[in-house]
Formats: C-alpha cells, sequence, structure tokens
C-alpha cells in the first residue's frame, strides 16, 4: 500500500500503523534534513549530546526549555532549526557582544543575520529592520529585550516572517533568578503576534525554581524541559583558604601549564595580579569594560592565540568566548552567586581535557560577601533619589526621554550621589527590575562610516575640495558597501595607508560628517545608559513590598549557598554544585580537594611518595623548606606535602 496516495478511511489498528509509520518516516526525513544543515554550514557530521532530541523537539512545534552547560553548543540547537524552518527566527539576547559575534560567525557561513541592540543610530536599526523585512534569504533577527518595547519594533514585528523564537539567557525572564530583567516580560505579548511559533528557551545555569518560573512566564503549553548533566567529568573544582592568593596562584600557574583565566572583582586588581605573574615569568594580561575597545580586542585575540598566557580579568571577560584549551581557571574573589560561579569555572577544559577550576578566599571575603548582600538591597528612598538624580543629569524633562541613551560613569555618578560604588550600582539595578532604565553594554565595538553622497553629487565635492578627494577615493576602496550600509573602519590602517597620524585621520573624517559627506560614528568605550519609558516623578516608582522582601530573600539564599559552598569540608565540591542546581543523585568525583582529603587516610603511598621524592632534592642541594615546598607542590597536593615535610622535620629528617 502506497501511504503517500491513501485517502480512504481504514480500520482503528490500520489507522494508528498507518499515522505511526508517517511519523516515523517525518522524523526520519527531518533528521536527515538537519544533519545536512550541520554538515554544509558548522562542518559536522553529528550533533553533541541531546542537541538533536532538542532541534527536533522544535521543529515539531513544541515550546522547548533546554539547560545545558557553559560550553554546551546552545547556539547549535537554534540555529539549526531556524535554518530548517525558513523564513525568520527572533532570538532574544541581552549579551550584546555575544549577539555581535554570533551575526558575525552566521555571515562567515553565508547565512544572512542582523541585530538590532542598544547603542545603534536610528540608519543602522532601520538598516536592520528593513532587513529581517524585506530580504527573503534573512534567517536571524537578534534582539536585546529592551527594544522589544520600542514603538519601531512593535510597529514592524507584526509583518515579519517569523516562524521561531529564540530566549538565550532565559534565566533573566524569572524574578527569582539571579539576574532577573524586567524587559524579558515582553516575550509572552511578542509570542501572541506569532502564535504558531515555537519557543527555545536556553540557558546554562537555572535551579529548578526557575526551570518552572521560565516555561510559566514564556506560556509554554505544557512542561518540556532538556536538561544535560552539568556535570563535568574533566574539570576538577578546588576551595582553597589563602592568605597568600598571589603565592598560591603563581603555583597554580606552574602547576598546570596551558592557558588560563583568573577572576578578579575590580579593574584595579586586573593589572595588579597580571604584573605580579608576568613578573614571577607567566605571561599575562588585564582585561575589563573600562579599558579601549580596541586594547580589548588585540588582548583577546592575543589570548585566544596562545600570545598570551594567562588573561586576568572581571566578569567582564569570557562570554560568548569558545577557547577549548583553558587548564585552569582560578577566582581570587568570592563569587556573588554560585550561578555566575559555574558559568565562569565552565570556561576551563572545553575540549575535554583535564583542567581545575580554583577558588582561594580568606576571612576578609566571607565578612565581604555578606557586606555585598547588604549593600545590595539599599532603602527604596534611596533608589528612589537615585532615579531624581539620574534625571536631572541627563536634563529628562517630565513625560519625556522614553529610549534615550546617554554615556554613563558609575564612579562619577556615585559619587554625584555621595554613595558607596557597589551600593549605588544595586540602586541601578533595582531601577533596571522595576522597568524605567537599563544599563547597556559599550556603544560600539569599531568605528564606522556610510557614505551620504553618492553619484554626481559626491564627485562635485571632491572637485570643490581637492585637499580631500584622495582620502575619499582610499575609503571607498578600502571599504566595500559602504553607500547602503554601515561599515567598520580601522583608523589606525587608514594612517598608515595615507601616512597620516591617526589624529589626522580622525580630524578629516569629522570634517566630511560635519559636511554631510558621509555619517561617522567613533569607536566608544563608555557604557550607556538608556531610559525604557518617559520619566516618571520618583515618588510613583511601585516596590511591590511582597517581591522585594522575596528577592531579598532568594538572594540571601544565594549569598549562603556560596558560603556553604566555600566553607564546607565534608561534601565533594561537585556534588555541592550538582545539588544546587537540581541534580541530587551525583556521585563523588574523587579528585576535588574535599575528596582528596578523604583519600589521604587510605592512601599513605603518596606520603611516601613526597617523601622520597623530598630526599631525592635534598640530595640534589635543595634544603631550603620554602624551595621544597614549591617544587613539591608542582606534583603533589599541597596540603599532603606540607604534612609529609612537617612529619619529616619533626622526626629529623630535614
Amino acid at each position: 500500500m502506497c501511504f503517500d496516495c491513501y485517502s480512504g478511511t481504514l480500520p482503528f489498528k490500520t489507522s494508528f500503523l498507518f499515522r505511526y509509520l508517517c511519523r516515523r518516516d517525518m522524523k526520519n526525513d527531518t533528521s536527515q534534513r538537519i544533519h545536512q544543515i550541520l554538515k554544509q554550514y558548522w562542518g559536522y557530521d553529528s550533533f553533541r549530546p541531546m542537541q538533536e532530541d532538542i532541534v527536533l523537539s522544535v521543529l515539531e512545534g513544541r515550546d522547548t526549555l533546554a539547560l545545558l552547560p557553559t560550553g554546551g553548543g546552545k547556539s547549535v540547537c537554534f540555529q539549526v532549526p531556524a535554518i530548517a524552518l525558513g523564513g525568520l527566527c527572533l532570538v532574544v539576547s541581552p549579551l550584546i557582544a555575544l549577539m555581535k559575534d554570533q551575526v558575525a560567525h552566521l555571515r562567515e557561513r553565508d547565512i544572512k543575520a542582523v541585530a538590532i541592540y542598544s547603542g545603534m543610530n536610528s540608519s543602522e536599526i532601520e538598516d536592520a529592520l528593513s532587513a529581517a523585512l524585506f530580504d527573503p534569504e534573512c534567517r536571524f533577527l537578534y534582539v536585546s529585550p529592551e527594544r522589544l518595547m520600542t514603538n519601531a519594533f512593535r510597529q514592524n514585528f507584526a509583518r515579519m516572517p517569523v516562524r521561531m523564537i529564540a530566549v538565550d539567557e532565559a534565566h533573566c525572564i524569572s524574578q527569582w533568578g539571579y539576574d532577573f530583567r524586567p524587559p524579558y516580560l515582553e516575550i509572552a505579548q511578542v509570542r501572541k503576534i506569532f502564535p504558531k511559533a515555537p519557543v527555545l528557551a536556553l540557558t546554562a545555569t537555572a535551579t529548578p525554581e526557575v526551570v518552572s518560573d521560565i516555561q510559566m512566564r514564556l506560556g509554554f503549553p505544557s512542561e518540556n524541559v532538556f536538561r544535560k548533566s552539568f556535570k563535568r567529568e574533566n574539570l576538577t573544582y578546588f576551595v582553597v583558604e589563602e592568605e597568600d592568593k598571589y603565592g598560591r596562584l603563581l603555583r597554580i600557574a606552574n602547576r598546570y601549564p596551558g592557558t588560563g583565566i583568573v577572576y578578579v572583582r575590580n579593574r584595579r586588581k586586573t593589572a595588579e595580579v597580571a604584573e605580579f605573574l608576568t613578573r614571577h615569568g607567566v605571561p599575562s594580561e588585564c582585561y575589563h569594560a573600562g579599558m579601549d575597545a580596541k586594547l580589548r580586542d588585540r588582548r583577546q585575540n592575543d589570548w585566544m592565540a596562545g600570545r598570551i598566557r594567562v588573561m586576568v580579568a572581571t566578569n567582564a571577560f569570557g562570554m560568548g568566548i569558545d577557547k577549548p584549551d583553558v587548564r585552569f581557571v582560578a577566582h581570587l574573589d568570592l563569587p556573588d552567586t554560585l550561578e555566575a560561579y559555574f558559568q565562569e569555572a565552565g570556561r576551563g577544559g572545553r575540549d575535554g581535557l583535564s583542567s581545575v577550576a580554583v577558588l582561594l578566599y580568606d576571612e576578609y571575603d566571607l565578612r565581604q560577601l555578606k557586606r555585598n548582600f547588604t549593600l545590595a538591597f539599599p532603602p527604596l528612598e534611596k533608589v528612589r533619589e537615585v532615579y531624581r538624580q539620574l534625571c536631572q543629569h541627563y536634563y529628562i524633562k517630565m513625560g519625556e526621554g522614553q529610549n534615550t541613551l546617554h554615556p554613563f560613569h558609575l564612579a562619577e555618578r556615585a559619587h554625584e550621589a555621595k554613595m558607596d560604588v557597589v551600593q549605588y550600582f544595586n540602586a541601578l539595578q533595582l531601577l533596571e527590575k522595576a522597568g524605567v532604565i537599563v544599563l547597556s553594554e559599550h556603544l560600539r565595538e569599531k568605528s564606522q562610516i556610510r557614505f551620504n553622497y553618492e553619484g554626481d553629487q559626491l564627485l562635485r565635492y571632491e572637485n570643490a575640495h581637492e585637499e580631500e578627494a584622495e582620502f575619499i577615493k582610499l575609503l571607498l576602496r578600502s571599504y566595500e558597501g559602504v553607500f547602503s550600509r554601515y561599515a567598520n573602519i580601522d583608523e589606525h590602517q587608514l594612517a598608515e595607508r595615507c601616512s597620516l597620524t591617526d589624529e589626522e585621520v580622525v580630524e578629516r573624517l569629522h570634517r566630511l560628517s560635519k559636511a554631510g559627506v558621509l555619517s561617522y560614528h567613533p569607536q566608544s568605550a563608555v557604557p550607556l545608559l538608556v531610559f525604557v519609558q518617559d520619566r516618571i516623578d520618583e515618588r510613583y516608582l511601585y516596590f511591590e513590598p511582597q517581591v522585594y522582601a522575596e528577592r531579598k530573600r532568594k538572594a540571601e539564599e544565594r549569598m549562603l549557598a556560596v558560603k556553604h559552598y566555600v566553607t564546607s569540608s565534608n561534601i565533594c565540591r561537585s556534588q555541592l554544585l550538582l545539588n544546587y542546581f537540581g541534580e541530587t543523585d551525583s556521585t563523588p568525583c574523587g579528585g576535588c580537594d574535599v575528596c582528596l582529603r578523604r583519600k589521604k587516610f587510605s592512601a599513605p603511598a603518596a606520603a611516601e611518595a613526597i617523601a622520597r621524592r623530598t630526599r631525592e632534592l635534598a640530595a640534589a642541594g635543595i634544603t631550603d623548606r620554602k624551595q621544597l615546598f614549591e617544587t613539591l607542590a608542582l606534583e603533589f597536593d599541597e596540603g599532603e606535602v606540607a604534612d609529609t615535610l612537617r612529619r619529616m622535620a619533626d622526626v629529623g629528617m630535614l
């Protein structure tokens, strides 16, 4: 019987078999199609574990939540089904740098993608909207969540050929999550415009409560969660109480050859630690959000290429960076949440080879953890005062200001408000959660130009300004498509090509921009403050008391979870982390500091090996206790080395 042609009435059993065989054949065809896409655009023959199941779930039209650990290949999970479905995939993401990176990677694969986010000028937004509306080859429109609330987006969105919606960093939609962002709640309204478009929500960190909240907020008709275990067999966690953090860090870098990341809390410390490591023979650089964008790019590229061994950074570094061979990730300060720690530590060992995540702390860190929690919830009157001062500083009149962008300097505004910087920052976060402002990332990563004059108009300008003609020709030779879209430029490269200084090139670009010949948007490393709504009287800023109290309680739970993680001495570190994320049936890893201490009592062979190696070093002339310790620590557990050397000294062997 030809099932493709049959249209008559079948008995129940035969009808059931018919439907089953049709579904099986369709699933086989779909599986073959998505493998073709994976091979054509990514060059892979097969998916990673669970990726194919997630893709097929979306292609069946089911709303889907995927929990994949950092480095688990989340982007493929929505990019492959989007290409298979055709039309446009709306991707909501709060991370501008990650959006830019993914759009660039898609374009390298000849997949048309555009992005709209805070900080773009009106022409750039119009170009992106035009591509999403009218270019049949455009497959992806990335938007930051606050853009969902703008009139320009809402007016155009209903006319777009949306076939799928992807929600990255989906934990941001849950008010019980560690990074709640109110604009994410707009996604539920966007869904009503395209009720048949399936939603794929993705996150690397979500507790069981947040998992349920995500699905409820996004309007899932039924629970549909794919969980890949967060357990990383090749990543070993260590927590060490240490007063001499710099010395211990140096020993970590020497013990684990290869690339590393060191996380610290403040920008000044990034430079101090990088300079210390470099001075002691470990090539390192610092990275933080306040640096010049070109310098950040150069250092990131040097680190990716292996020219820099260790990057010392704030949490501004690492998101979206896929470097597989990171052998160690060290934290010199306690993170505020285990969610943040798990993501940052998870950047080690993505190639599947053995790596370590080491968290160093002391009593001062525990006091700071408590202090940071206290500062995270300033009095609500202080929060309202911060909002009033911001509006005054940027001359925002009552009933005006929606979607306006302003360069923002945290330290200056905090000083102006006579507030602690941490407390001021947390007041801003509460204003974000109230939905009145958004703290955005840097304005743009590279300088850009687009020509406004063309044809005869441009020729007339060149004839009238001969001193500019050669420079204009250089721009046209150097960058394609500058009449129809903005092009990224490099002022330094232009200066080398025309024998000018960088400053002279910038001056000429500003001159041409002022004359209207082109539009020039120089690179900026200044963060932005976006007013999401028109200004209201600060007295009418409403913070639901019960919600505020509940968020504070949840934040305290997260703070206590960090404290428990670092001070616990009898539960495997991996088990502690997995239990926090709802995996309660894991087994001890066997390699963390807790598991090693357990083994020590049943493994005297380790002490004997250390003693034997100590005698060998002493015979070679190394007898200084500190030198012996540092040398042995490269080969053995530091605690066991210290215990063995102490026992040897007690019996006169040293």
